[in-house]
């Protein structure tokens, strides 16, 4: 396709020009890329978890982080505890316009096709409304402290698979602390890895008994200077594979009497020996 018709696909978000072709990074497509972050994520430690740069457009990134300042407070939420001091984004608030596109990005069904060819794990789940997700930002003196994720979402109970985050801080100084650490948890427990919260950095993780981390390091920047990033959850239905033997598909009303026939007798019988006689009729 000509060059320059591809560039007319493009969004406008307060005034800055977006081309739809260039949210992400051509090598999300190349192959041995992907083969790549497979073996990566097989060999890292202390638990399953890979560091990615430049997976988004930056000027994507930019407005995104803009978006912050401009969701109203009530679609906030302060979170003050004996071990965390953030904020973030209420559930399935309506956010800014950049924040949509990103959100809708790594929602997608390819790029969740993506997450399970990188991970092996099959039939992984978005989270449109982002319970546990969204925009996420840490004030000076905030942190959150060494953790594992929950096990199940809070509203649909399905299984935690793995938390995907972005961040957004540009000019970042690691002497303010607060950098992601992914922690061993065997005796004694220990920091394993430090991840700075750079512009650009994206970190997956998968979510496991083992998958402690967090930024106990209350953050020291300067004033009006935040911690910030974007996070999705994905999820996994552990009696899928059971519910697909037992689902039924499209029944006509006005089916012909032999095929309705032919329904019944397939619900009746045990999928694996329907399965079997398929597969021998389709033979003959």
């Amino acid at each position: 396709m000509d060059q320059d018709m591809m560039a007319v696909d493009h969004v406008m978000v307060r005034g800055r020009r977006l081309d739809l072709s260039s949210h992400v990074h051509p090598k999300l497509f190349d192959r041995e890329y992907v083969n790549g972050l497979r073996r990566a994520l097989q060999e890292a430690r202390p638990f399953p978890h890979l560091v990615l740069d430049d997976w988004f457009n930056p000027v994507l990134l930019e407005l995104v982080a803009e978006e912050f300042d401009l969701l109203d407070e009530s679609n906030w939420k302060l979170i003050r505890g004996d071990h965390e001091l953030t904020r973030r984004s209420v559930a399935h608030s309506r956010l800014g316009p950049a924040s949509e596109i990103y959100f809708g990005i790594v929602n997608s069904g390819w790029f969740i096709d993506l997450l399970s060819e990188v991970t092996g794990i099959e039939d992984l789940l978005p989270d449109p409304k982002l319970f546990g997700g969204g925009l996420h930002e840490t004030p000076t003196g905030g942190a959150f402290g060494i953790h594992r994720d929950f096990d199940v979402h809070i509203r649909n109970g399905l299984a935690n698979k793995m938390v995907f985050l972005t961040y957004l801080n540009k000019d970042w100084d690691p002497a303010w602390g607060s950098a992601l650490e992914l922690w061993d948890v065997n005796n004694p427990p220990a920091c394993a890895k430090v991840i700075q919260p750079q512009f650009g950095t994206s970190v997956l993780m998968i979510h496991g008994p083992n998958s402690f981390h967090g930024h106990p390091t209350p953050m020291t920047a300067p004033a009006g200077k935040t911690r910030r990033s974007v996070a999705t959850y994905y999820y996994h239905n552990p009696h899928g594979v059971q519910q697909r033997f037992r689902r039924v598909t499209s029944v006509f009303l006005f089916a012909h009497r032999s095929k309705r026939l032919r329904h019944v007798f397939g619900r009746l019988m045990p999928p694996i020996l329907v399965d079997a006689i398929r597969k021998f009729v389709s033979r003959q």
